[in-house]
């Protein structure tokens, strides 16, 4: 996928008159974005957002502290677009995924008293095209049992259509929509200091009976690899492993994990990084952040798919990660 920021054609009216002309017809969203040093990319996501077809009601952008001229490059955009706002919190020594979740609380209650359909949750390192929110959010319109939707994304040498095998049924945390009653539901996003924040608030939704899809129609780019933000690869994996764990993943679907994964960059040792993560936190016996009955949820989903990526392979059936239950 190309570079949005850089691509976006000019619109013939001006911004502000056409988030005044919006066809009332169309649901009303509003944007919550945490940034934390994100100098390097915000630009390309305020250029996508800028240019959308439907605008938001409302785009808060919370600096989380940051250190570098985050902060500053958002200032540049509001005087022209006053539907946006930049809050600023403290700095802070520590990073943590909880640290997240807290920034996006103080902009969300920003938007509470608002009148809005809809609530994004949106990073501050993407980039997509001009009619990417509208395209799902004529999803919800479609659908009134949505609760969450999102697409499938690209990064610089990953497609999450073609190499996960999370499936059409997880959002991805870089770009979330929420109704806003099933947001309100689920109790919308839970601290927790090593992540899966995300991952919580969208599979809670699906265990409470909302349907949550990524579509193929969009992506959206992600301009750092995914955990990466001030640490290694290697790191980011073997976090990732760990993450299976707390978060209640299988064992057995683990191994399999592990197994397709020292076959894609980085060869082998990615892969032992991320057993090696699960297997640390299983031996620490780290504490899990998620119910029971969330849990065995989970595990019931994985050990699906993996019947059905395995039955796949027997009759030597193409495998499509994206809808791998329907395989």
């Amino acid at each position: 996928m190309r570079d949005i920021a850089g691509n976006v054609e000019t619109a013939t009216e001006s911004v502000s008159e056409k988030h005044m002309d919006q066809s009332g017809s169309q649901l009303s969203y509003v944007l919550i974005t945490p940034a934390r040093n994100e100098e390097a990319f915000i630009e390309k996501a305020i250029e996508s957002v800028i240019h959308q077809t439907v605008l938001p009601t409302k785009w808060v952008i919370v600096d989380d502290g940051s250190t570098d001229r985050t902060p500053d490059i958002v200032n540049r955009y509001l005087p022209e677009h006053p539907w946006m706002e930049l809050v600023r919190r403290p700095q802070r020594q520590e990073r943590h995924f909880a640290g997240k979740v807290y920034a996006f609380n103080a902009g969300y209650e920003k938007v509470e008293a608002l009148d809005y359909e809809i609530v994004g949750n949106l990073d501050a390192d993407l980039s997509f095209d001009a009619d990417y929110i509208e395209v799902i959010l004529n999803k919800f319109k479609a659908d009134p049992s949505l609760g969450v939707a999102g697409t499938v994304f690209e990064e610089h040498g990953y497609s999450s259509e073609r190499q996960s095998f999370e499936g059409h049924n997880h959002v991805a945390g870089g770009c979330q929509l929420f109704r806003r009653r099933c947001f309100d539901e689920i109790g919308g996003f839970k601290p927790n200091n090593a992540g899966g924040v995300d991952w919580m608030a969208v599979t809670t939704a699906r265990m409470m009976g909302w349907k949550t899809r990524s579509f193929r129609e969009r992506s959206f780019f992600h301009h750092r690899h995914l955990g990466t933000a001030e640490r290694s690869v290697l790191s980011s994996l073997f976090s990732y492993g760990e993450k299976d764990y707390y978060l209640g993943g299988h064992p057995v679907w683990e191994l399999f994990r592990v197994a397709y994964r020292v076959t894609k960059p980085p060869y082998i040792v990615g892969g032992l990084a991320t057993g090696l993560g699960y297997l640390w936190a299983f031996l620490r016996r780290t504490p899990r952040p998620i119910s029971r009955e969330l849990m065995a949820f989970h595990r019931k989903e994985q050990m699906t798919k993996l019947k059905a990526i395995l039955g796949s392979l027997v009759r030597f059936r193409r495998i499509d990660n994206f809808n791998v239950e329907r395989t």
